[in-house]
């Protein structure tokens, strides 16, 4: 017989003491940019000669190990920016160094986690128990990790039309059905592309208006669902969400859910990155009524920093999950014994049959950094935004447009004699010169027809001292920012 330990494939190393070096080389490449993550420019455009190099590396010949390693290496410095503590833009997490770990083991097991009897169905499985307990959801609920919110709206909106259409629609589809749904005019567009996706049509998910704090008008949610069934439309989900996109404000989940039980609606919870919030003793008193959620959406990947990509659809009811979805052909049948065990399969909770272990970086996370500790870092982003807010509302030089509700604020820069649309062309003006040259990387949104500079602070890095940067960088570049739009 042949010894295992001799067995090598055909694209393992020829010498392992030589790649054992390699490997440890590229993972202080990898930590000394996360040691580093606090200095240096926010965003870096990529050079030409990068460029060159992503080209020249598929040409088809294999580089040399030297060259592929530095070849990695120059990636590094050109990535979204979300490392560094003035990343204060889009609702991005900022991952962590311990990511790296559960990232290489990951690689080592290259598990495929759509079925079969292995440790990452395990994993998953008391991952969603966890997550279940978490938002009160009882103990027959049922989840998948997914790739973000968007993926397990999807799934969560599929469980919730085919259930309306008594599951049939998985053979027959939905042609004439009339279903029509409901959500907030802040909420994300994911919402609707998961209508569109499903063959509902976008327009099937009305955008309810919103009241003062930007959360979903109960009222006007009420008279909507009213005209829809006087018109013999079919109503069947709302979607409340917690933390909109513009302004991080979360719905009255609890009248949403009152209505939703008078009407025998399903109730999906869009909570991407402020469901998260149910760990924070600042943020988990507004998450009242996630638990009557029928389904809920959110990301590990946002506000709990997990790396990339990590997301999670939690569903009330496991056995309408698993009608939506539960398809075994013969190839796939289930067994009592062997590798074929550990049923149900993920695969009968979402689409794909072929996924990653990333359930493995989740429970990893959660073991290294506990509840506490990661409600504790929520709780420091939102009282920073509220000093941020006060920095803005103690100058004139600012003009804040919507109020906190988490981790958001919404502002602009005013200048004497400016029309609104100049005010609009110049905060966007210094919005792209702050990510231009380094020092800051908000973003930009429209708040009741005004451009408003928007800061998110998902970012477990930034510290007091960075809102001042962020402030005292705009003022800097007011002056010229205000020529170049005065005088284009």
């Amino acid at each position: 017989m042949t010894d295992e330990s001799d067995a090598k494939g055909l694209l393992d190393p020829e010498d392992w003491t030589a790649f054992r070096a390699r490997a440890h080389e590229t993972l202080d490449r990898a930590l000394e940019k996360l040691e580093r993550a606090g200095t240096g420019r926010v965003w870096t455009p990529v050079p030409e000669s990068v460029d060159a190099q992503i080209k020249t590396a598929l040409t088809g010949a294999p580089l040399s190990s030297a060259n592929v390693d530095d070849a990695l290496a120059s990636l590094l410095p050109h990535g979204v920016g979300n490392t560094h503590p003035r990343f204060l833009g889009w609702v991005h997490g900022t991952g962590t160094p311990f990511g790296l770990l559960p990232a290489m083991m990951d690689a080592a097991m290259n598990a495929n986690c759509g079925g079969r009897d292995h440790v990452g169905l395990r994993v998953e499985r008391e991952l969603t128990s966890w997550v279940s307990e978490l938002f009160g959801f009882p103990d027959t609920a049922s989840g998948l990790v997914v790739t973000g919110t968007s993926m397990a709206t999807i799934i969560a909106m599929k469980v919730a039309r085919d259930a309306a259409l008594n599951f049939q629609s998985r053979e027959n589809g939905i042609d004439g059905a009339g279903l029509v749904g409901y959500t907030s005019s802040e909420a994300h567009a994911c919402n609707a592309r998961a209508f569109d996706m499903l063959g509902l049509g976008a327009a099937a998910l009305r955008k309810v208006p919103v009241d003062d704090a930007f959360r979903l008008n109960v009222d006007a949610l009420k008279r909507a669902i009213e005209a829809d069934r006087e018109a013999g439309l079919t109503p069947f989900a709302i979607i409340g969400t917690a933390g909109t996109v513009n302004t991080g404000a979360i719905d009255d989940l609890d009248a949403i859910g009152e209505i939703a039980e008078d009407q025998s609606l399903w109730l999906h919870v869009d909570g991407a990155f402020a469901a998260s919030g149910v760990m924070s003793p600042d943020v988990s008193p507004k998450l009242r009524g996630i638990e009557r959620a029928s389904s809920i959406a959110f990301d590990f990947h946002k506000w709990l920093h997990v790396n990339y990509d990590a997301g999670f659809v939690l569903v009330r009811d496991e056995a309408l999950h698993r009608q939506a979805f539960s398809s075994r052909p013969d190839y796939l049948k289930a067994a009592e014994r062997g590798l074929a065990a550990g049923n149900p399969w993920p695969v009968e909770y979402g689409p794909e049959l072929s996924r990653g272990f990333r359930a493995l970086k989740i429970w990893a996370h959660i073991a290294e950094f506990g509840t506490k500790r990661l409600g504790e870092a929520i709780s420091h982003n939102c009282r920073l935004i509220e000093r941020l807010a006060s920095l803005v509302d103690d100058t004139d030089e600012f003009e804040r447009l919507a109020p906190i509700s988490t981790s958001i604020c919404c502002f602009r820069y005013v200048a004497a004699g400016l029309e609104n649309a100049q005010l609009d062309a110049l905060n966007e003006e210094i919005v792209i010169r702050l990510q231009e040259i380094g020092i800051a990387a908000p973003s930009t949104t429209g708040i009741g027809g005004r451009l408003a500079i928007r800061v998110n602070m998902t970012n477990h890095r930034t510290r007091e001292q960075d809102l001042h940067i962020l402030l005292d960088a705009i003022r800097e570049l007011a002056p010229a920012a205000i020529e170049a739009v005065s005088h284009p």
